[in-house]
């Protein structure tokens, strides 16, 4: 840990990104290693960094592998906290903590926001890349810093300083209703597909599939209503 921290000093003194490295330390409170992973993490897909191989990269990648870190930590951290409750309530809890809009507000809490590079107007505001930069940055941190680390930071930095459970746990999150509301809104048709996935007789497993325009999303539950909810909220996401 010393040496990390030594290391980390000693490349900030020569280095021409230092004031990228205090805000990421500020906002972490950890020491990054590889910053060329946590600059891509920033990186919005409209202001991709093309290679010398013709290739266009950006933060989709580590948004991806952030999303689910952050879903098994969040999960990990419920499933420790509320040892009582059945699998609904713990899914649906989570939903709560990770959904968009929550994700945004974190972004902006944490000052991450300042750091995104995109080439959107207003990029401030757009909840959609406010949420894949903050999920890109766990990605980031789970690659640079391993598992423990990034759920140290989860937990002690955003659960415990800027969720209140309570709240959570009083708020409701229907994304099916609302997936339904802005298709009134934008007169566009939804279709959901929900089928028993063959092999779990017992517990069962449901997936879902809803269609909108030539948007296709999928989710997964216990339930159908727990996998239609899950298909929405993915659909939310694809749509902004």
């Amino acid at each position: 840990m010393k040496f990390n921290i030594l290391s980390f000093y000693v490349r900030r003194l020569f280095s021409s990104d230092r004031e990228f490295l205090d805000t990421l330390h500020r906002i972490t409170r950890l020491y990054p290693k590889n910053v060329e992973l946590y600059k891509l993490a920033f990186v919005h897909s409209s202001a991709s960094l093309r290679m010398p191989d013709g290739t266009h990269i950006n933060n989709e990648r580590l948004e991806f592998l952030g999303d689910a870190i952050l879903d098994a930590i969040v999960a990990e951290y419920l499933y420790r906290n509320f040892p009582d409750k059945p699998e609904g309530f713990l899914s649906q809890t989570r939903s709560k903590i990770v959904n968009g809009e929550s994700l945004a507000h974190l972004a902006t809490a944490l000052g991450i926001n300042t750091l995104i590079v995109s080439h959107v107007s207003h990029f401030g505001t757009n909840k959609s890349i406010l949420e894949d930069a903050f999920e890109a940055m766990i990605g980031a941190l789970y690659l640079d810093q391993g598992y423990r680390a990034t759920r140290k930071f989860v937990v002690n930095r955003l659960i415990n300083k800027y969720i209140d459970i309570d709240t959570v746990l009083k708020t409701e999150t229907n994304f099916k209703s609302q997936l339904l509301e802005w298709s009134q809104h934008s007169k566009s048709e939804v279709v959901f597909n929900t089928t028993a996935v063959e092999g779990h007789a017992f517990p069962p497993q449901f997936s879902s599939e809803v269609v909108v325009g030539t948007e296709v999303a999928m989710g997964h539950g216990s339930t159908k209503k727990e996998a239609e909810q899950d298909a929405a909220r993915q659909m939310l996401k694809k749509l902004n």
